[in-house]
């Protein structure tokens, strides 16, 4: 008999218990593995965040606006290559539920600013003299079954045009996508201008501007100087990175990286406990098998080994089918995601720290068991027969 044939003997010496330590890892990596892909979605803006890019909000909260004027001003500080600014338009098509994220911002500038996303030149032509240009991402386009020449209308849940209507009427003139795909597309951007001169209050302002600066190394300078630029005024500013200001949007709906963490740990300290005591229990168990295999000649580091090996199995095999499933689950409603969070996925990232967790849960499981196996005495072994 084989030692391969020996581990597999005692790993499925009584098969429902294995089987159901098993649906046990499964259940924790399963929760690990979709939990860390909405995490990972969620946190896309973060990652995709350009380093040398900063956004300046009303210091009040970013959905404080701010006055026009504040970004002329900007164009004129030393270290900025480009300036742009967006306001939060709040749309949606037909009905409230068919949610479209769309901004007001300027069309040049604001490409400028953001080199990654790719428009055909002659839609970036249309984009930039169309005054009722709407341009859509790939994804959000995808999802509404709209192409470039399309006529729709965009309410909006904020904002009212002067003749007391909340729809704007657009003419869909491109179709951007992304140089990187983890860059989201699910939204549409129209002429600030466009957006300015209908509107029945709050005309001539900004909701945040974006730019770049000509070196990483000058973020604080620049961000110091808007700041002192405005201080004291009645809209005060803050200047932070693009990737803090992204983190900070995510936080509005909690901290989502805490809310995880702390389900993701419950669930593997839970797992933990339950496997790791059943595997002391089973080993107490089979000290007479052990007894035999030791009077047969194999060693204590042989025992010790394929002890270990039967606790990496049971966690590979059961983390493997959690991590499948969860897999298999991500990519069914992610098309139902999309429109809220584009990068939804199953990241690579996430499977390999998976099978990290399925390593360390082995060793962390199955040390104690197999070193107490390692040390089992024969004649203390067939003395308690």
């Amino acid at each position: 008999m084989t030692e391969a044939t020996l581990i597999r003997k005692g790993l499925f010496r009584k098969v429902l218990r294995a089987i159901l330590m098993m649906v046990s890892i499964a259940i924790a990596f399963f929760i690990f593995a979709v939990l860390g892909a909405v995490n990972k979605a969620f946190n896309a803006g973060v990652d995709v965040a350009a380093a040398n890019r900063l956004v300046t909000v009303n210091a009040i909260n970013f959905t404080v606006s701010m006055p026009y004027a504040y970004y002329g001003r900007v164009q004129g500080v030393e270290g900025i290559t480009h300036v742009t600014h967006a306001n939060w338009f709040g749309g949606y098509f037909q009905q409230p539920a068919n949610f479209v994220q769309t901004f007001a911002v300027d069309p040049e500038s604001y490409l400028d600013v953001y080199p990654e996303l790719i428009l055909p030149p002659e839609q970036r032509e249309a984009w930039l003299t169309t005054r009722t240009c709407l341009i859509v991402g790939q994804a959000l386009a995808t999802q509404y079954g709209w192409s470039v020449g399309d006529r729709i209308p965009l309410n909006s849940n904020i904002w009212q045009q002067a003749d007391g209507s909340s729809a704007w009427d657009f003419d869909i003139c491109g179709i951007f996508t992304a140089e990187d795909s983890s860059v989201p597309t699910n939204y549409a951007m129209f002429h600030y201008d466009y957006f300015n001169e209908s509107l029945a209050f709050a005309r001539d302002t900004i909701g945040w501007m974006i730019l770049t600066t000509e070196d990483v190394s000058l973020n604080d300078q620049v961000a110091d100087e808007i700041d002192a630029m405005f201080a004291n005024s009645p809209a005060e500013t803050e200047t932070t990175t693009e990737a803090a200001f992204s983190q900070a949007f995510i936080e509005q709906l909690g901290n989502i990286n805490l809310i995880l963490t702390s389900v993701i740990g419950a669930a593997f300290a839970t797992i933990l406990m339950i496997v790791g005591t059943t595997l002391v229990l089973a080993i107490n168990e089979r000290t007479k098998e052990i007894a035999v295999l030791k009077t047969l000649g194999f060693q204590s580091g042989r025992i010790f080994r394929m002890i270990l090996t039967e606790s990496f199995l049971l966690s590979l095999i059961g983390g493997g089918i959690g991590l499948g499933l969860a897999a298999g689950l991500v990519v069914l409603i992610a098309g139902a995601f999309q429109s809220f969070l584009p990068g939804f996925g199953m990241p690579l990232s996430v499977v390999w720290q998976a099978f990290a967790l399925m390593i360390g849960f082995a060793l962390v499981t199955g040390f104690f068991p197999a070193f107490n196996a390692m040390r089992i005495r024969i004649v203390e072994a067939f003395g308690k027969l």
